[in-house]
């Protein structure tokens, strides 16, 4: 086995998620008066007209943080707009476009949550069943107790990864980018701790929770967990540009290439990368109009039946939190982001060079799918705020 970390979303993810949806501390009051509840319905909170001027400032706005490209795609009942800044490659100049593959890291656990929950629809899989019933052998026997359902909301548990380097630099990233990976190999790094808490105690936005329903899906499909999502979800809709690309390195046809900015400041691209490190829970790869038609399909209904869209939208009781105190915002599938009294769902995905944001109400009054470039390691959030700010009235 190599040395290489899991990908950074693997462990830092939920931090970054929880910062997605950032807002004023006026606007967070606002969102906190209102009931959190366990189901989403309606949003009742009044949405503003799209205003294209401020829109096309959040995502031109390249300095904050630095990046060099955005795209913003939003549509929805209540209007729609598109926007786009910077390159899609440094060398030929060229503009980016909707149809740039992009790498969309962490949104690949809403495709694959939406294949476990047909999959339990068609009674294929039991979602309060214990994850060793389904592949025994793989997990110690207090691991092999947690459930499908408290993976696919992230209150399994599981031990931190141990034995694994960080990638605190953008030079070890460079150094680690080609490394190879195998889903076994993920799992036996949290396979040599207790869990932290007792599953469906607590939530903890955790990779490796979507690496062994990957591993489920393969076992009880008999074909690539990506073989599945193409057939259950790609090929339905007509996402011709999105794909799982397992070991292939690089991104055909048109994309948006991702760079990273050394600690002596010169800018690397790291478009050309092993994505194994994040398999079955950062690997996709997909462009804007793809993801924006795959939410439009997902909250419409088009992929579930209406007992399994509840559960998209359900978050645990209100007495599992996350590990800081805060109230848990994931459901089966999705993460919930309140701001200025507007409820998304959606997810966010990261990936080196890349970042990426889906979220819509759920009576999809207004969608969005953010795409940018940003070349510090741990860029901060502003693109984003701006964006749903602009998009709130905030």
């Amino acid at each position: 086995m190599t040395s290489n970390p899991p990908s950074r979303r693997s462990l830092v993810g939920g931090a970054l998620a929880g910062a997605l949806l950032a807002a004023t501390p006026a606007t967070v009051a606002r969102a906190a008066a209102k009931p959190t509840g366990s189901v989403g319905t309606v949003d009742d909170a009044a949405l503003p007209p799209l205003d294209p001027d401020r829109l096309r400032a959040a995502v031109s706005d390249l300095t904050r943080p630095p990046a060099t490209s955005s795209q913003l795609w939003v549509a929805g009942s209540e209007g729609s707009w598109h926007g786009s800044a910077g390159v899609a490659d440094l060398a030929s100049g060229r503009a980016v476009k909707a149809y740039d593959k992009i790498r969309a890291g962490s949104i690949t656990k809403v495709f694959l949550a939406c294949v476990v929950l047909q999959l339990a629809a068609r009674h294929r899989v039991e979602l309060d069943a214990a994850i060793g019933r389904y592949l025994p052998g793989l997990l110690p026997r207090e691991s092999a107790r947690i459930t499908v359902a408290q993976l696919l909301n992230h209150t399994s548990g599981l031990p931190d990864h141990q034995g694994l380097p960080e990638t605190d630099t953008p030079e070890e990233v460079l150094r680690h980018r080609f490394d190879q990976w195998t889903p076994e190999e993920l799992v036996g790094t949290v396979t040599q701790s207790p869990l932290k808490f007792a599953p469906g105690t607590k939530q903890e936005y955790r990779g490796i929770n979507y690496v062994l329903l990957a591993l489920l899906v393969e076992r009880l499909c008999g074909r690539s967990y990506g073989d599945v999502i193409d057939e259950r979800v790609l090929r339905p809709l007509g996402l011709a540009r999105t794909v799982i690309p397992g070991d292939d390195v690089r991104l055909h046809g048109s994309h948006v290439r991702g760079y990273l900015r050394m600690s002596d400041g010169s800018l690397r691209d790291v478009t050309v990368c092993n994505p194994s490190s994040s398999w079955g829970e950062g690997e996709l790869v997909s462009t804007v109009d793809d993801l924006s038609r795959f939410l439009e399909a997902l909250f419409r209904g088009a992929l579930l039946p209406s007992p399994a869209m509840e559960k998209l939208f359900t978050l645990p009781p209100v007495d599992v939190r996350m590990l800081d105190g805060s109230p848990a915002r994931y459901s089966l599938g999705l993460q919930k982001a309140t701001v200025n009294g507007v409820t998304f769902w959606g997810k966010t995905g990261e990936w080196y060079g890349y970042r990426t944001r889906i979220f819509s109400t759920r009576d999809q009054r207004r969608r969005f799918v953010l795409s940018y470039t940003p070349t510090p390691l741990n860029a901060r959030e502003d693109m984003t705020e701006r964006v749903v700010a602009a998009l709130t009235g905030a």
